[in-house]
């Protein structure tokens, strides 16, 4: 059998991660389709970048393990391989761990908004292609849970009453 060179390690382990999903308020998750959101009216107090963590799903671990035991197990003879097979998957293990930490790490913005009638509340979610900033009218979309913020879109004008003309009822 024929063994993966090891500088594609990083490569394969990339590609392995990248299935990891997003948290951008741009995208809708398939359970969050076709179902009914409450929506609130808002306004922006304040926002300000965070970062939201990377995630440690084991997926990272598991790929840097197999992949530096598979390139550990390739050096020397079949004792040698052996011995440097286990520990090129432990130390590949805690490198993908590493790497899948930091690929899954995501800026983010806190919008702190106050509601209509004066509670506040803050969300915090990745960047997206909106912009907030202070005095802007928003919405917080819930959905199963999960909250996101968004513009308010403009208020659609109330039809005008009808009245009946004068001397007619």
């Amino acid at each position: 059998m024929k063994a993966v060179p090891s500088r594609w390690a990083p490569a394969l382990l990339l590609v392995a991660l990248s299935a990891c999903s997003t948290s951008s308020p741009d995208v809708v998750g398939r359970g969050e389709a076709q179902r009914l959101s409450t929506v609130v009216d808002a306004v922006v107090l304040s926002t300000r970048p965070v970062v939201v963590e990377g995630s440690q799903s084991g997926v990272g671990s598991t790929a840097g393990g197999l992949i530096g035991g598979i390139a550990g197990s390739t050096v020397g003879g079949q004792r040698e391989a052996m011995v440097v097979g286990v520990l090129g998957a432990v130390v590949g293990g805690v490198m993908g761990n590493v790497v899948e930490r930091s690929v899954t790490r995501e800026p983010a913005l806190e919008i702190l908004v106050q509601l209509n009638n004066g509670d506040r509340r803050a969300v915090v979610q990745a960047l997206a292609a909106e912009t907030f900033a202070p005095g802007d009218a928003v919405i917080l979309v819930s959905t199963g849970g999960k909250v996101r913020v968004t513009r308010a879109p403009p208020l659609a004008p109330q039809p005008a009453a009808i009245v009946p003309a004068p001397g007619k009822s």
